[in-house]
């Protein structure tokens, strides 16, 4: 099976309604500088090009888009990664993905801890706290409850 890796988006403004939240100038940067470390990692054959999924709230196409603008991929939206979402209908939908290149997730808090707690742990309630624009990267051979492996988590803070 491919890697998963699950991202928060990067930093929003506070707003209402929760959906049309913006990403703030600091966001803007979290995910600039994670799309830049994704980019290098791609060109030197360390991680395949993934295929990138966002939430369809603001925020988190605007942090998608700016990953798919550096690595010259498309956005995808998927309507089932928002913020309460269930992290079993998410591990279905992997369950249910071909093999091939890895599937990023672009999502919201608290999904994003309740899935890589899920998928790691074998509960939501086990979930990683994500800081903003932070990636776990995942593998498994099976996406289903506790299969998971957790190989990296990186926030904008431990990149140059």
């Amino acid at each position: 099976m491919p890697d998963v890796l699950i991202m928060r988006h990067g930093e929003a403004a506070p707003g209402y309604p929760d959906q049309a939240r913006q990403l703030t100038p600091h966001g803007e940067q979290e995910a600039e500088k994670m799309a830049r470390w994704l980019t290098e990692r791609v060109a030197e054959g360390e991680l395949f090009m993934p295929r990138i999924y966002a939430s369809p709230y603001a925020r988190a196409q605007q942090t998608g888009q700016t990953l798919c603008d550096a690595l010259g991929a498309s956005l995808e939206t998927l309507d089932f990664i928002t913020p309460d979402d269930s992290p079993h209908a998410v591990s279905d939908w992997l369950l249910e993905q071909p093999e091939g290149a890895p599937i990023m997730l672009v999502s919201h808090m608290p999904l994003v801890g309740d899935l890589a707690g899920l998928l790691v742990e074998g509960s939501p309630a086990q979930g990683i706290g994500f800081p903003t624009a932070a990636i776990a990267e995942l593998e498994a051979d099976v996406w289903a409850a506790g299969c998971a492996q957790l190989k990296r988590f990186t926030q904008p803070s431990q990149l140059a």
